[in-house]
């Protein structure tokens, strides 16, 4: 019997991914960096995370991390054996599940940490801690150094059940703030002024995650960032290239490719006939005004891909025009040879669609190999 393909598609090239993955992981190490291989855009339905975290320790990462422990908790029970961080600091109400599934978490709160020692005293487990430092980036981590320097010494001298594996920052995901030889020094600093006071070095100076990677493509990332989290450099990498300009040849730009079904093929006016007043959404959008033109409309809306700004229609003399949460409609008008019904027509992907179509459970998934 044929099988039956289900559209929205999601293709994931593994063979290019591993490449990808090591390619990163072998320039980080020019710089004497070690990965983190970040999965937190991976297949959460078909329990995709086992395979690509081992594809990612087979390139050459040190561990793997992810934002939520749903995900973890899910990994272990399929059998993962490989070192987890947790990269998002953890919920008071999560620390159970953080300790026995996680090996390493992200801290930035001394209630919290307390409460993970306790948490781990009673599992009797050893958990390591990344204290995070706030550079400017303003979304997590001390805002002081003293103050983390003092949880520093608090972890180092106080806590039985935890392990100071070493201090981290985050940039360029809230604030927008580039990493520099600035604010990653500043972070360097920290480290061994609390290398001084413990007596020993520290295992990680985590110096954030992709938007550091051109300073590590250009060898210019300061001396004793020794880690980096990296997931979207590894998976897409076309911020790098596209917003960073950053000369990337080697790497491969189609891991992550969208295909849907076209449903509907219409030529109507290219402009709403009535006040226009907002979308599904609440937003007010603008159209141009081109006659009557030929569009298609495929089954694939923003509840998969988040945006449409994500998507490049793969499509000649096609154009992207909106659509709603369930919907995508394409101009058509120029496209040779025309467009039916049935058509699967396929679309590039950013990291925000490959989120959101990872996640869809609406959006099936294919694993290349």
């Amino acid at each position: 019997m044929q099988t039956i393909q289900s559209y929205p598609v999601m293709e994931i090239n593994l063979k290019h991914l591993k490449e990808n993955a090591e390619n990163i992981v072998s320039r980080c190490k020019e710089c004497d960096i070690k990965v983190t291989g970040v999965v937190k855009a991976v297949d959460t339905y078909k329990h995709g995370y086992n395979e690509i975290a081992k594809l990612l320790l087979d390139s050459g990462c040190v561990s793997i991390g992810d934002s939520r422990m749903n995900t973890i908790r899910k990994m272990r029970e399929d059998g993962f054996e490989g070192e987890l961080m947790l990269i998002r600091i953890p919920m008071k109400s999560e620390l159970e599940e953080v300790v026995r599934y996680a090996d390493i978490s992200l801290q930035s709160e001394m209630e919290v940490i307390k409460l993970t020692n306790e948490a781990a005293e009673e599992q009797k487990v050893m958990h390591g801690v990344l204290l995070m430092m706030d550079l400017g980036d303003l979304r997590e981590g001390f805002f002081d150094e003293e103050e983390l320097i003092e949880a520093a010494l608090y972890i180092e001298h106080e806590c039985s059940s935890l392990r100071l594996k070493g201090i981290g920052t985050n940039l360029g995901c809230y604030g927008a703030i580039s990493p520099d030889n600035t604010n990653l020094g500043r972070l360097v600093g920290i480290a061994r002024k609390i290398e001084e006071k413990i007596d020993r070095k520290l295992d990680y100076v985590s110096g954030g995650a992709t938007s550091t990677l051109p300073l590590v493509l250009k060898k210019q990332v300061p001396e004793g960032i020794n880690h980096l989290r990296i997931g979207e450099g590894i998976v897409v990498s076309r911020d790098l290239i596209d917003d960073w300009k950053c000369e990337m040849p080697f790497m491969n730009q189609d891991i992550y490719r969208i295909k849907a079904e076209v449903i509907e093929v219409k030529t109507k006016a290219s402009h709403p006939i009535g006040k226009i007043f907002i979308d599904a959404f609440g937003n007010t959008p603008q159209f141009e005004d081109k006659g009557m033109r030929k569009r298609a409309l495929l089954a694939l809306g923003k509840r998969d891909v988040g945006s449409f700004d994500y998507l490049k229609v793969r499509l000649e003399g096609a154009e992207i025009l909106g659509g709603s949460s369930d919907h995508l409609i394409l101009d058509v008008e120029e496209v040779p040879g025309g467009v039916k019904v049935g058509d699967i027509i396929g679309f590039d992907c950013t990291y925000g669609a490959m989120v959101f179509a990872n996640h869809s459970e609406s959006v099936s998934k294919v694993y290349l190999r």
